[in-house]
């Protein structure tokens, strides 16, 4: 095991504790924070937006190296630790926000160009973040975010593997996925019940597979995701059934050029586009 932070002693001068309820663990080994900030490959020109900045380790070294850190935290105690630790360094901003809901446009409208963005996302809400990531789109540079290992794998799975569904459908079709790290419950404080994994995030100029109707695409994917046992043909008589009579399905299956006994998980983003199209065209 490698160097680690003292951050018992950081959290007892500031009379704090971890807070279960909002599922605090505080990455505390330098070689991983260390791995974290060379992969955003931020440069002096460069801002860099931090979500969930904490007690600020991995701030102190992006700002050795971006132009402009701006340090999300939500909570109300760490915003305070990190307006103390980062006091007349003008290149860490602290802005007390929800990642969730951060304003992206506004935020990169202030700072004058797409920044690139860090974080460890809390677990109970990394698929939130992560889709309104995604929805801020090109509007942002890459994106180097630590999630559960669980989620790292239905991220950035393949179709036909276990783990392809609804989460790797929808982030593949805007961003390519890179797996950048596995960080163990060891290089944490305190120790969480899981392992981790780095991701880096490119998101594209536009759709990977161009579709008609963009809601229809996703509206689709969850459908079918959400009956994965089902044959094709029968998860989407189960999602659209109610707007489609059987024969109006078969057409909608023959124009994507699928078979009807093939399941969802075999489905890459292409046939899942194609299939999309097939559906806008039926219910125009």
């Amino acid at each position: 095991m490698g160097e680690r932070l003292n951050v018992k002693a950081l959290l007892r001068r500031h009379g704090l504790r971890p807070k279960r309820s909002w599922s605090q663990n505080f990455l505390v080994d330098v070689d991983v924070l260390t791995a974290i900030a060379a992969a955003c490959e931020a440069g002096p020109e460069d801002a860099v937006v931090e979500l969930g900045a904490g007690l600020g380790a991995l701030t102190a070294l992006l700002a050795r190296r971006a132009g402009r850190v701006v340090a999300v935290e939500r909570d109300r105690d760490m915003a305070c630790v990190l307006r103390s630790e980062f006091a007349g360094d003008g290149r860490v901003e602290v802005v007390e926000a929800n990642a969730a809901t951060l304003d992206w446009p506004g935020l990169v409208a202030r700072l004058g160009h797409p920044p690139r963005v860090v974080g460890n996302l809390p677990y109970h809400m990394a698929s939130q973040i992560l889709f309104h990531l995604l929805e801020a789109g090109a509007g942002l540079r890459s994106w180097v975010l630590m999630v559960q290992r669980e989620m790292a794998e239905r991220v950035a799975s393949r179709p036909g593997s276990k783990a392809w569904g609804v989460l790797g459908a929808l982030v593949q079709q805007r961003a390519d996925v890179q797996r950048v790290l596995e960080v163990p419950p060891s290089a944490f404080h305190p120790k969480p019940e899981v392992h981790s994994t780095v991701l880096r995030f490119s998101p594209l100029q536009g759709l990977r597979v161009p579709v008609r109707d963009e809601r229809l695409f996703e509206r689709l994917v969850k459908g079918l995701f959400q009956q994965r046992r089902k044959t094709l043909r029968n998860g989407l008589k189960a999602a659209f059934g109610a707007q489609l009579d059987p024969p109006a399905l078969d057409r909608v299956l023959d124009r994507a050029g699928l078979e009807a006994g093939v399941r969802a998980e075999q489905l890459g983003l292409v046939q899942l586009g194609a299939l999309a199209d097939a559906l806008a065209e039926a219910i125009a």
